[in-house]
């Protein structure tokens, strides 16, 4: 039987036009690095810095993405780097109505409107991969439909090449990481999020771990409206996050309160994150006026850790909350770390102090004080840097990266709000009666139940 050819799939072609739009910039900024490195001049970081990210920023497609988690983790680029890669704007110039039909003809056909009661021709939101659009079905039920760009399949395969080129430029600047892993893991988790029926998997998963929470809702998946690059879910409707930070501190509260259970939970219970920290990605929903709880909106970039990874986690929590330096050791281990020395572990506990920080003192406290969203972590990310130089290369573990850079993330949603709270408990509840082999057969159930 013939296999049908996907004519979207990643093509030479395609991939040359990518790497026309990509690379020149790209390369003309590596270009002028080494030059002035030949000449023995300085190097300007932050006119460079600011380069890249005008080349990136009118970009569509995945490298904007590689940009901003790269941002977010600690030392893969250097600081001047990582404040104009955070600036990029993740929504990105949405796709007009003939890209529109042609996707949804491809999808479902050439009767795809009679699927559908209403399809709105302007996209609700549009994002660096893919735009959704409101709709409903016939019986006037409200639903999403996220449509994947033409040509991901090719631009994610380019620009996954060109990503090597920032983390050259950093190489050539003496590094104190590794970054080999890192990339390995960015590149897998970026094809993951090319697959819709995937996304659909996960969303059933949450679906399953907070079917009984009436404080966190997850959409519905439509299969029979859904496919590889099609997903349609029914609409939550809720409030932007970033609109509640007038409103009372016990509000603010209630909201961070739900966030924190909405990241922990899952993790902690199935050793499941939801990796991606765009306040976009969430919605507050309302009773009789009042923040009563949280949509969670996208399920592409969704991290799946061993529950060896997350005894780890909890027991370099114990061992800093305990002064236990078998703990420590152990848990780092258990990560992936390698070549552990005194002063190799001392320097990651920097980092381990700043993240469990909060969570080790038993009081009402905000996240961090006197820094900017935008800022947080990066203090403590230059510290290590620096202890790091003498020591490194270090080679972090793939398994630290979305773990890092979602806790990171959740630490900004606490700052925009400027919740106060205590966080011990509430991470103390979560932890409570932990149990790896338990996880583990939780985890392999969900799973299994989800069809991944």
């Amino acid at each position: 039987m013939a296999v049908e050819r996907d004519r979207e799939g990643n093509r030479f072609s395609a991939r040359v036009g990518r790497y026309a739009r990509v690379g020149a910039n790209m390369s003309g900024l590596a270009a002028k690095m080494a030059g002035a490195r030949l000449f023995g001049a300085e190097i300007d970081k932050s006119a460079n810095a600011a380069e890249i990210r005008e080349v990136l920023g009118n970009l569509k497609g995945p490298m904007m993405k590689v940009a901003q988690l790269l941002a977010t983790i600690p030392d893969a680029v250097p600081p001047e780097y990582a404040a104009e890669l955070a600036n990029l704007q993740s929504n990105a110039p949405p796709m007009g109505w003939g890209f529109v039909k042609r996707r949804m003809r491809a999808e479902l056909g050439a009767g795809w409107q009679e699927k559908f009661g209403s399809f709105d021709h302007q996209p609700a939101a549009a994002a660096s991969l893919g735009q959704v659009h409101r709709a409903s079905d016939h019986a006037g039920k409200p639903l999403a439909c996220k449509l994947q760009y033409p040509d991901m399949d090719s631009a994610v395969e380019a620009d996954l090449s060109q990503f090597d080129m920032l983390l050259a430029l950093h190489r050539r600047m003496r590094p104190a990481i590794d970054t080999a892993d890192i990339g390995e893991e960015i590149s897998d988790r970026l094809r993951e999020e090319l697959d819709y029926t995937r996304e659909a998997r996960h969303a059933a998963v949450y679906r399953h771990i907070f079917e009984q929470d009436p404080e966190i809702n997850i959409p519905s998946v439509l299969p029979e409206l859904s496919t590889r690059r099609l997903l349609t879910m029914s609409w939550l409707s809720g409030h932007p996050l970033l609109s509640y930070k007038e409103h009372a501190l016990e509000e603010r509260n209630e909201i961070a309160r739900i966030m924190f259970k909405a990241w922990w939970s899952p993790f902690s219970h199935y050793g499941v994150i939801h990796g991606d920290p765009h306040l976009g990605n969430y919605t507050v929903f309302e009773q009789d006026g009042r923040p009563v709880g949280i949509n969670l909106l996208d399920f592409g970039c969704i991290r799946i850790f061993p529950p060896g990874f997350v005894q780890g986690v909890v027991d370099l929590y114990l061992g800093l909350l305990e002064d236990d330096q078998a703990r420590v050791i152990s848990a780092y281990e258990r990560w992936g770390f390698q070549g552990l020395t005194k002063e190799l572990i001392e320097i990651l506990n920097i980092w381990a102090r700043f993240i469990y920080g909060p969570l080790l003192t038993d009081r009402v406290r905000p996240i961090a004080e006197g820094i900017s969203p935008g800022a947080y972590g990066r203090k403590e990310a230059f510290r290590v840097h620096q202890a790091l130089k003498e020591l490194g290369p270090v080679r972090v573990p793939r398994y630290f990266v979305f773990m890092d850079r979602a806790a990171i993330g959740l630490g900004s949603v606490f700052l925009h709000l400027q919740a106060e709270l205590n966080y011990f408990r509430l991470f103390n509840e979560q932890i409570e009666a932990f149990d790896e082999a338990v996880l583990a057969e939780k985890q392999s159930d969900v799973l299994k139940a989800a069809g991944l």
